[in-house]
Protein backbone atom coordinates (compact mmCIF):
# COMPACT_ATOMS: atom_id res chain seq x y z
CA UNK A 1 0.00 0.00 0.00
CA UNK A 2 1.03 3.30 -0.53
CA UNK A 3 2.66 5.65 1.87
CA UNK A 4 -0.60 7.54 3.51
CA UNK A 5 -0.78 11.50 2.80
CA UNK A 6 0.40 13.51 6.14
CA UNK A 7 -2.29 15.92 6.61
CA UNK A 8 -2.24 19.08 8.72
CA UNK A 9 -5.66 20.91 10.01
CA UNK A 10 -5.94 24.42 10.84
CA UNK A 11 -9.04 25.59 12.55
CA UNK A 12 -10.39 23.41 15.00
CA UNK A 13 -14.32 25.03 15.58
CA UNK A 14 -15.68 23.76 12.47
CA UNK A 15 -13.12 22.40 11.36
CA UNK A 16 -13.51 19.60 14.13
CA UNK A 17 -15.69 17.86 11.94
CA UNK A 18 -12.94 16.83 10.34
CA UNK A 19 -10.07 15.57 11.99
CA UNK A 20 -11.93 12.39 12.46
CA UNK A 21 -12.40 11.72 9.08
CA UNK A 22 -9.01 12.40 7.73
CA UNK A 23 -7.56 9.98 10.91
CA UNK A 24 -9.82 7.41 9.73
CA UNK A 25 -9.68 7.77 5.86
CA UNK A 26 -7.11 4.91 4.37
CA UNK A 27 -4.99 7.14 2.77
CA UNK A 28 -4.33 10.22 5.26
CA UNK A 29 -2.64 10.43 8.51
CA UNK A 30 -3.97 13.34 10.48
CA UNK A 31 -0.43 14.47 11.08
CA UNK A 32 -0.22 18.01 12.23
CA UNK A 33 -2.73 20.62 14.01
CA UNK A 34 -2.69 23.97 13.73
CA UNK A 35 -5.05 26.53 16.25
CA UNK A 36 -4.31 29.63 18.27
CA UNK A 37 -5.74 28.58 21.33
CA UNK A 38 -2.74 26.81 22.85
CA UNK A 39 -4.58 25.02 25.76
CA UNK A 40 -7.48 24.30 23.27
CA UNK A 41 -4.77 23.29 20.67
CA UNK A 42 -3.76 20.71 23.70
CA UNK A 43 -6.85 19.55 24.46
CA UNK A 44 -7.49 18.46 20.98
CA UNK A 45 -4.39 16.98 20.31
CA UNK A 46 -5.07 14.42 22.98
CA UNK A 47 -8.71 13.61 22.28
CA UNK A 48 -7.08 12.79 18.49
CA UNK A 49 -3.79 11.44 19.32
CA UNK A 50 -2.00 14.04 17.12
CA UNK A 51 1.50 15.15 19.13
CA UNK A 52 2.75 17.88 15.96
CA UNK A 53 0.67 21.41 17.66
CA UNK A 54 1.17 24.28 15.91
CA UNK A 55 -0.14 27.91 17.14
CA UNK A 56 0.99 29.41 14.15
CA UNK A 57 0.42 28.69 10.93
CA UNK A 58 3.73 29.72 9.40
CA UNK A 59 5.39 27.33 11.50
CA UNK A 60 3.18 24.29 10.49
CA UNK A 61 4.13 25.09 7.35
CA UNK A 62 7.86 24.35 7.95
CA UNK A 63 7.27 20.96 8.52
CA UNK A 64 9.23 18.96 5.42
CA UNK A 65 7.27 15.89 5.88
CA UNK A 66 3.89 17.18 5.58
CA UNK A 67 2.20 16.78 2.27
CA UNK A 68 -0.99 18.56 2.08
CA UNK A 69 -3.24 21.14 4.62
CA UNK A 70 -6.85 21.23 5.27
CA UNK A 71 -7.63 25.42 5.93
CA UNK A 72 -11.08 26.24 8.17
CA UNK A 73 -10.09 29.61 8.80
CA UNK A 74 -12.19 32.86 8.93
CA UNK A 75 -13.08 33.86 5.46
CA UNK A 76 -10.22 37.42 5.60
CA UNK A 77 -7.89 34.92 6.16
CA UNK A 78 -8.44 32.76 3.18
CA UNK A 79 -5.97 34.25 0.62
CA UNK A 80 -2.96 34.85 2.74
CA UNK A 81 -3.27 30.94 4.00
CA UNK A 82 -3.44 29.17 0.97
CA UNK A 83 -1.00 31.42 -1.11
CA UNK A 84 1.67 30.82 1.75
CA UNK A 85 0.34 26.91 2.19
CA UNK A 86 0.68 26.51 -2.14
CA UNK A 87 4.11 28.43 -2.05
CA UNK A 88 5.47 26.03 1.03
CA UNK A 89 4.72 23.01 -1.47
CA UNK A 90 1.90 21.38 0.04
CA UNK A 91 -1.23 20.41 -1.35
CA UNK A 92 -4.44 22.88 -0.06
CA UNK A 93 -7.55 22.19 0.62
CA UNK A 94 -10.20 25.40 1.75
CA UNK A 95 -13.57 26.24 2.92
CA UNK A 96 -15.81 28.71 0.96
CA UNK A 97 -15.46 31.46 -0.11
CA UNK A 98 -11.57 30.60 -1.87
CA UNK A 99 -11.54 34.58 -0.80
CA UNK A 100 -12.75 38.12 -0.30
CA UNK A 101 -11.64 39.78 -3.91
CA UNK A 102 -11.81 39.05 -7.18
CA UNK A 103 -8.00 39.87 -7.56
CA UNK A 104 -6.88 37.64 -4.46
CA UNK A 105 -9.02 34.79 -6.56
CA UNK A 106 -7.15 35.52 -9.89
CA UNK A 107 -3.90 35.46 -7.78
CA UNK A 108 -4.35 31.95 -6.29
CA UNK A 109 -5.22 30.36 -9.94
CA UNK A 110 -1.96 31.72 -11.04
CA UNK A 111 -0.06 30.68 -7.55
CA UNK A 112 -1.51 27.14 -7.63
CA UNK A 113 -0.55 26.79 -11.52
CA UNK A 114 3.17 27.89 -10.48
CA UNK A 115 3.29 25.65 -7.57
CA UNK A 116 2.01 22.71 -9.78
CA UNK A 117 -0.40 21.40 -6.09
CA UNK A 118 -3.16 19.73 -5.77
CA UNK A 119 -5.63 22.43 -4.25
CA UNK A 120 -9.71 22.31 -3.59
CA UNK A 121 -12.51 24.17 -2.32
CA UNK A 122 -14.47 22.49 0.07
CA UNK A 123 -17.81 23.21 -0.48
CA UNK A 124 -20.31 21.43 0.73
CA UNK A 125 -23.27 21.69 -1.43
CA UNK A 126 -21.83 19.94 -4.33
CA UNK A 127 -21.49 16.69 -1.83
CA UNK A 128 -24.71 16.59 0.01
CA UNK A 129 -26.92 13.48 -0.74
CA UNK A 130 -29.48 15.57 -2.30
CA UNK A 131 -26.75 17.04 -5.21
CA UNK A 132 -25.87 13.77 -5.58
CA UNK A 133 -28.85 12.40 -6.16
CA UNK A 134 -29.86 15.42 -8.49
CA UNK A 135 -26.47 15.10 -10.29
CA UNK A 136 -27.17 11.17 -10.59
CA UNK A 137 -30.79 12.24 -12.51
CA UNK A 138 -28.69 14.17 -15.02
CA UNK A 139 -26.09 11.98 -15.18
CA UNK A 140 -28.76 9.00 -16.21
CA UNK A 141 -30.62 11.72 -18.98
CA UNK A 142 -33.69 11.81 -17.02
CA UNK A 143 -33.84 15.66 -16.50
CA UNK A 144 -33.74 15.98 -19.70
CA UNK A 145 -32.74 18.99 -21.34
CA UNK A 146 -32.76 21.66 -17.99
CA UNK A 147 -34.09 24.87 -18.73
CA UNK A 148 -33.57 27.24 -15.10
CA UNK A 149 -31.63 26.67 -11.70
CA UNK A 150 -32.89 28.65 -8.39
CA UNK A 151 -30.58 28.34 -5.93
CA UNK A 152 -30.80 29.91 -1.84
CA UNK A 153 -29.66 30.40 1.00
CA UNK A 154 -30.82 31.97 3.91
CA UNK A 155 -29.92 32.00 7.18
CA UNK A 156 -29.91 33.82 10.15
CA UNK A 157 -26.79 34.50 12.07
CA UNK A 158 -27.73 36.57 14.46
CA UNK A 159 -27.82 32.97 16.44
CA UNK A 160 -25.22 33.58 19.29
CA UNK A 161 -22.10 31.21 18.30
CA UNK A 162 -21.08 32.81 15.22
CA UNK A 163 -17.85 34.34 14.80
CA UNK A 164 -18.06 37.72 15.47
CA UNK A 165 -16.67 38.93 11.97
CA UNK A 166 -19.76 37.36 10.25
CA UNK A 167 -22.12 39.79 11.46
CA UNK A 168 -23.16 42.26 8.65
CA UNK A 169 -21.68 39.96 6.11
CA UNK A 170 -23.34 40.87 2.68
CA UNK A 171 -24.96 37.66 1.88
CA UNK A 172 -23.58 37.66 -1.79
CA UNK A 173 -19.80 37.31 -0.79
CA UNK A 174 -20.77 34.16 0.44
CA UNK A 175 -22.78 32.65 -2.08
CA UNK A 176 -20.96 29.68 -3.06
CA UNK A 177 -23.85 27.44 -1.00
CA UNK A 178 -26.79 28.64 -3.49
CA UNK A 179 -25.02 28.99 -6.80
CA UNK A 180 -22.53 26.40 -6.87
CA UNK A 181 -25.10 23.33 -7.52
CA UNK A 182 -26.51 25.24 -10.00
CA UNK A 183 -22.74 25.83 -11.89
CA UNK A 184 -21.71 22.81 -10.84
CA UNK A 185 -24.88 20.65 -12.54
CA UNK A 186 -24.66 23.09 -15.43
CA UNK A 187 -21.27 22.49 -15.72
CA UNK A 188 -20.73 26.18 -16.59
CA UNK A 189 -19.53 29.19 -15.50
CA UNK A 190 -20.95 32.43 -14.56
CA UNK A 191 -20.28 34.34 -17.51
CA UNK A 192 -22.11 37.65 -16.01
CA UNK A 193 -24.61 39.36 -12.85
CA UNK A 194 -27.13 41.56 -12.26
CA UNK A 195 -28.01 41.57 -8.65
CA UNK A 196 -30.13 43.88 -6.50
CA UNK A 197 -30.53 44.53 -2.48
CA UNK A 198 -33.81 44.35 -1.08
CA UNK A 199 -34.80 45.62 2.43
CA UNK A 200 -32.08 46.82 5.56
CA UNK A 201 -30.34 45.02 7.75
CA UNK A 202 -29.80 47.07 11.66
CA UNK A 203 -27.30 49.84 11.31
CA UNK A 204 -24.86 48.36 13.28
CA UNK A 205 -24.79 45.17 11.57
CA UNK A 206 -24.85 47.61 8.01
CA UNK A 207 -21.68 50.23 8.95
CA UNK A 208 -19.27 47.07 9.38
CA UNK A 209 -19.25 45.98 5.85
CA UNK A 210 -20.95 49.10 4.55
CA UNK A 211 -23.39 47.08 3.00
CA UNK A 212 -27.17 47.90 4.13
CA UNK A 213 -29.18 44.96 2.18
CA UNK A 214 -31.22 41.94 4.33
CA UNK A 215 -32.00 40.29 0.92
CA UNK A 216 -29.83 40.08 -2.09
CA UNK A 217 -31.21 38.20 -5.26
CA UNK A 218 -29.37 37.70 -8.41
CA UNK A 219 -29.15 36.54 -12.12
CA UNK A 220 -26.30 34.94 -13.54
CA UNK A 221 -26.22 34.69 -17.08
CA UNK A 222 -23.72 31.15 -17.52
CA UNK A 223 -20.91 31.14 -20.54
CA UNK A 224 -21.51 28.82 -23.80
CA UNK A 225 -25.31 28.37 -22.20
CA UNK A 226 -28.85 29.77 -22.83
CA UNK A 227 -29.00 29.00 -19.26
CA UNK A 228 -29.89 32.03 -16.21
CA UNK A 229 -29.74 31.12 -12.67
CA UNK A 230 -31.62 32.73 -9.81
CA UNK A 231 -29.86 33.03 -6.40
CA UNK A 232 -31.31 34.45 -3.40
CA UNK A 233 -29.15 35.21 -0.34
CA UNK A 234 -30.20 36.27 3.24
CA UNK A 235 -27.99 36.51 6.34
CA UNK A 236 -29.88 38.75 8.78
CA UNK A 237 -32.91 40.84 9.88
CA UNK A 238 -35.64 38.17 7.68
CA UNK A 239 -36.92 35.27 9.70
CA UNK A 240 -36.86 31.71 7.79
CA UNK A 241 -36.17 28.65 9.24
CA UNK A 242 -32.79 27.64 7.63
CA UNK A 243 -32.24 26.46 3.86
CA UNK A 244 -29.89 25.83 1.49
CA UNK A 245 -31.39 24.50 -1.66
CA UNK A 246 -31.82 24.44 -5.16
CA UNK A 247 -34.42 23.64 -7.81
CA UNK A 248 -33.87 21.93 -11.27
CA UNK A 249 -36.80 22.95 -14.18
CA UNK A 250 -35.99 20.87 -17.26
CA UNK A 251 -38.23 19.25 -19.73
CA UNK A 252 -38.47 15.37 -18.79
CA UNK A 253 -38.40 16.05 -14.89
CA UNK A 254 -38.12 18.72 -12.27
CA UNK A 255 -36.97 18.83 -9.05
CA UNK A 256 -37.95 21.56 -6.04
CA UNK A 257 -35.99 21.29 -2.47
CA UNK A 258 -38.68 21.13 0.28
CA UNK A 259 -39.81 24.21 1.88
CA UNK A 260 -39.85 22.91 5.47
CA UNK A 261 -36.95 20.73 6.70
CA UNK A 262 -37.98 17.24 6.65
CA UNK A 263 -40.71 17.02 4.57
CA UNK A 264 -39.06 16.27 1.59
CA UNK A 265 -38.50 17.67 -1.59
CA UNK A 266 -40.49 17.14 -4.66
CA UNK A 267 -39.81 15.40 -7.72
CA UNK A 268 -42.09 16.69 -11.09
CA UNK A 269 -43.26 14.66 -13.72
CA UNK A 270 -44.93 14.46 -16.59
CA UNK A 271 -47.83 17.31 -17.02
CA UNK A 272 -49.17 17.97 -13.21
CA UNK A 273 -47.70 15.24 -11.49
CA UNK A 274 -45.93 15.48 -8.54
CA UNK A 275 -44.61 13.56 -5.51
CA UNK A 276 -42.48 13.58 -2.59
CA UNK A 277 -39.73 11.82 -2.55
CA UNK A 278 -36.80 10.19 0.33
CA UNK A 279 -32.88 10.20 -0.81
CA UNK A 280 -30.76 7.60 0.06
CA UNK A 281 -27.31 8.13 1.43
CA UNK A 282 -24.54 7.69 -0.65
CA UNK A 283 -22.08 6.50 1.46
CA UNK A 284 -21.12 3.33 -0.82
CA UNK A 285 -19.64 5.96 -2.67
CA UNK A 286 -16.88 6.08 0.41
CA UNK A 287 -14.00 4.14 1.88
CA UNK A 288 -15.78 1.66 4.60
CA UNK A 289 -13.91 3.38 7.01
CA UNK A 290 -15.58 7.03 6.93
CA UNK A 291 -18.99 6.09 5.99
CA UNK A 292 -20.26 6.33 8.99
CA UNK A 293 -19.39 10.38 8.65
CA UNK A 294 -21.75 10.74 5.70
CA UNK A 295 -24.84 10.08 7.88
CA UNK A 296 -24.72 13.09 10.10
CA UNK A 297 -22.10 12.51 12.97
CA UNK A 298 -20.80 15.84 13.67
CA UNK A 299 -18.06 16.62 15.60
CA UNK A 300 -20.72 18.96 17.77
CA UNK A 301 -23.67 18.84 17.40
CA UNK A 302 -24.11 21.65 19.32
CA UNK A 303 -21.92 24.19 17.13
CA UNK A 304 -23.23 26.85 15.21
CA UNK A 305 -22.75 25.25 12.10
CA UNK A 306 -24.53 22.02 12.78
CA UNK A 307 -27.49 24.01 14.24
CA UNK A 308 -28.07 25.71 11.15
CA UNK A 309 -26.71 23.33 8.43
CA UNK A 310 -27.06 19.87 9.86
CA UNK A 311 -23.57 18.12 8.86
CA UNK A 312 -24.37 19.51 5.61
CA UNK A 313 -25.94 16.69 4.00
CA UNK A 314 -23.05 14.39 5.04
CA UNK A 315 -20.44 16.39 2.44
CA UNK A 316 -17.85 16.13 4.76
CA UNK A 317 -16.04 12.61 4.19
CA UNK A 318 -17.03 12.85 0.41
CA UNK A 319 -15.37 16.58 -0.16
CA UNK A 320 -12.09 14.79 1.80
CA UNK A 321 -12.14 11.61 -0.13
CA UNK A 322 -12.29 13.83 -3.28
CA UNK A 323 -9.01 15.96 -2.04
CA UNK A 324 -7.17 12.96 -1.20
CA UNK A 325 -7.97 11.01 -4.08
CA UNK A 326 -6.97 13.85 -6.85
CA UNK A 327 -3.27 14.12 -4.61
CA UNK A 328 -3.45 10.07 -4.77
CA UNK A 329 -3.92 10.22 -8.82
CA UNK A 330 -2.07 13.70 -9.23
CA UNK A 331 -5.21 14.78 -11.31
CA UNK A 332 -6.82 18.25 -10.42
CA UNK A 333 -9.42 17.82 -7.82
CA UNK A 334 -12.90 18.66 -8.86
CA UNK A 335 -13.54 22.04 -7.38
CA UNK A 336 -9.97 23.31 -8.36
CA UNK A 337 -8.37 26.64 -8.69
CA UNK A 338 -10.04 28.06 -11.96
CA UNK A 339 -13.86 26.71 -11.17
CA UNK A 340 -13.20 27.87 -7.39
CA UNK A 341 -12.03 31.36 -8.51
CA UNK A 342 -15.33 31.69 -10.80
CA UNK A 343 -17.63 30.59 -8.01
CA UNK A 344 -16.63 32.42 -5.46
CA UNK A 345 -15.48 36.05 -8.18
CA UNK A 346 -19.80 35.29 -9.45
CA UNK A 347 -21.19 36.21 -5.74
CA UNK A 348 -18.17 38.84 -5.64
CA UNK A 349 -19.74 40.53 -8.74
CA UNK A 350 -23.28 40.11 -7.69
CA UNK A 351 -22.60 42.37 -5.02
CA UNK A 352 -20.65 44.93 -6.70
CA UNK A 353 -23.93 44.98 -9.11
CA UNK A 354 -26.35 45.43 -6.29
CA UNK A 355 -24.14 48.21 -4.77
CA UNK A 356 -24.84 49.76 -8.52
CA UNK A 357 -28.57 49.53 -8.39
CA UNK A 358 -28.42 46.56 -10.68
CA UNK A 359 -26.02 47.00 -12.90
CA UNK A 360 -24.78 44.16 -15.15
CA UNK A 361 -20.84 42.89 -13.98
CA UNK A 362 -18.99 40.55 -16.04
CA UNK A 363 -17.20 37.62 -14.11
CA UNK A 364 -13.98 37.76 -14.82
CA UNK A 365 -12.47 34.74 -17.09
CA UNK A 366 -11.23 31.70 -16.20
CA UNK A 367 -10.84 28.06 -17.57
CA UNK A 368 -13.71 25.23 -16.43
Amino acid sequence: MAERIKVGLVGMGFGANFAPIIRDHPDSELYALCRRNAAELERSGKALGVSRLYTDFADMLTVKELDAVLIISPVAAHYAMIKAALEAGKHVAATVPMAETKQECLDLVETRKRAGKIYMMFETAVYTRTFLYVRELRDAGKLGKMQFLRGSHQQNMSMPGWPDSWYGFPPMLYATHALSPLLALADRNAESVTCYGSGTIREEYAKRYNSPFAVQTALFKLKDSDLVCEVTRSLFDTIRQFRESFDVYASKLSFEWEQIAGEGPVLHSNLEDAERISIRDYSHLLPPSVQAYSTGKVADAGHASSVQGGGHGGSYPHMVHEFLSAIRENRKSAIDADKAANWTMAGICAHESALRGGEKVPVPETSL
